[in-house]
């Protein structure tokens, strides 16, 4: 993969991302982010703003509804030329379906490459804890991913979202040829936050992650070009 980091742009201004953005000699050779926070205070704008500096763009919205209210919103994101976007699997196989289809029509109309749909299993801030006693969850965490991970692969998703720690069990399950986006990453001397399963880099592409994804550690570090330097060595040692 050429852009195996995915950098959050976790921030609530635009102006804030062209500052981050504007630190990188070539920002075409990035992968970016767009979550909830700024989709929603700029809306497709955003996307095209920073599509036009040659970003691969991971637009995360996490669609969660309706297999047709799905379909339709994933029409307009298939149309908006973004490389990889979210639904969560939870929502079932009728609505990934759904979502499927939708991003198909919406990059045919618009004359656009296809975007990756990945599927969303348990968060990374959620605990074995959390998944038992809050979500009332029988299954073991490993098990709970990979079934969701399955459901979302008979489902027509190109990869699912998942912590570093079910990654052995997915490949295993699963095999090689699908993509598995892991955020919860951090490198041992950097803050875990909020995240409750986390792996470095390293471990992540050596137990079969395709791509990670990495935002405060980098955006919010004093040098954020050498932050994702030392990411990116990590993930590229041998």
């Amino acid at each position: 993969m050429d852009k195996p980091i995915m950098i959050a742009l976790d921030f609530p201004e635009i102006s804030q991302v062209n500052q981050f953005l504007d630190q990188f000699e070539d920002p075409s050779q990035l992968t970016v982010k767009i979550g909830m926070e700024l989709f929603y205070q700029y809306g497709p704008e955003v996307v095209k703003q920073i599509k036009q500096r040659g970003c691969d763009i991971f637009l995360d919205l996490k669609l969660f509804d309706i297999p047709h209210t799905v379909e339709k919103a994933m029409e307009q994101l298939g149309a908006l030329g973004v490389d990889y976007t979210t639904v969560h699997t939870l929502g079932g196989k009728a609505m990934m379906e759904a979502a499927k289809r939708g991003l198909q029509a919406g990059a045919k109309r618009a004359g656009l490459s296809e975007p990756h749909l990945l599927g969303v299993t348990e968060l990374t801030s959620i605990s074995e804890q959390v998944l038992e006693t809050e979500q009332n969850c029988k299954l073991p965490m490993n098990q709970q991913v990979v079934a969701l991970a399955k459901l979302a692969k008979a489902s027509g998703c190109d990869g699912v979202i998942t912590s570093a720690l079910e990654l052995k069990d997915l490949n295993k399950a699963l095999g090689s040829d699908f993509e598995y986006v892991v955020p919860g990453i951090r490198m041992k001397q950097d803050a875990v936050g909020d995240q409750s399963r986390v792996a470095t880099p390293k471990t992540a592409r050596e137990d079969g992650a395709f791509a990670i994804v990495v935002g405060r550690p980098i955006t919010q570090n004093v040098s954020p070009i050498k932050a994702y330097q030392r990411y990116l060595q990590d993930w590229n040692l041998k």
